[in-house]
């Protein structure tokens, strides 16, 4: 088992890419703290992680909130005594569509700032501490290809998460020192709970997700949370004991664009 005996913090792990990577590290040997606002969801994800064996606990908790943080570390380290990985997967845009810099508002701007970045700042922050004395961890990042290669313009959320590349780039240049390793996963479209919002009031969702992969994707496909696991699984295993500092594009080939339909001849 690649994750025999560690121990994880996933934020955002009641559903979607954090309930899939909660899952796989189940799987790989490893006991799960699912962080979340989502307490119906997360409390079912973490019996779904103790019928493979693991014991898993949920906390729920606004990760923009400092207490709420300050709770998560002290209960995993209560239950565990010690925090091996921690997996920044918690965010998103709060229900809004407007994404335009004339359609952004300051509090708009301030509340997926909170969330997408200030809140990985500090549960990072806390965490690290007791990954420094152990001389031992796994941080993961989720950001986005919209920090890099945006499809469509939502100013606020592709900004906060191209911090993300930031923040994870000077952790992992000042935690190599303390056999910690930093790397961020940059998702491209991926069927989760994120797309309510998009999806609301259509009939058919599948038709909007085969157009998006269709249009936006090499690989012809939206990615599942399945996808994302895998990788973050390499992330927080001995397989990438030699990598910190990198973003890994998980995207179906993005930015690669799709070949076209009717190639010219």
């Amino acid at each position: 088992m690649l994750l025999k005996d560690r121990v994880a913090i996933i934020t955002g792990g009641s559903m979607g890419m954090g309930r899939s990577i909660a899952l796989k590290f189940a799987d790989e040997g490893c006991s799960v703290v699912l962080a979340d606002i989502a307490e119906s969801e997360g409390k079912k994800t973490a019996e779904e992680v103790s019928k493979t064996g693991r014991e898993a606990i949920f906390v729920k908790c606004d990760i923009t909130d400092h207490k709420q943080i300050q709770n998560v570390v002290a209960k995993t380290l209560d239950k565990f005594g010690k925090i091996d990985i921690l997996v920044n997967n918690a965010g998103g845009i709060l229900g809004s569509k407007q994404g335009l810099i004339g359609e952004v508002t300051e509090e708009s701007w301030d509340k997926i700032f909170n969330l997408n970045l200030k809140g990985h700042f500090l549960i990072t922050q806390a965490v690290v501490p007791h990954m420094m004395k152990s001389k031992y961890g796994k941080i993961i990042f989720l950001s986005s290809m919209g920090a890099v290669n945006p499809s469509v313009p939502v100013i606020h959320y592709h900004t906060a998460k191209a911090g993300i590349l930031g923040l994870a780039l000077n952790l992992a240049m000042e935690l190599a020192g303390f056999n910690i390793n930093v790397n961020t996963i940059a998702p491209g479209p991926i069927r989760t709970p994120f797309w309510k919002p998009i999806t609301e009031g259509v009939p058919d969702p599948n038709i909007i997700f085969e157009m998006v992969g269709k249009k936006e994707v090499p690989l012809q496909r939206v990615g599942t949370p399945e996808d994302i696991a895998g990788v973050a699984l390499f992330f927080a295993s001995e397989l990438s004991s030699y990598v910190t500092g990198q973003t890994l594009c998980v995207a179906g080939g993005q930015p690669l664009r799709p070949f076209p339909e009717n190639p010219p001849q």
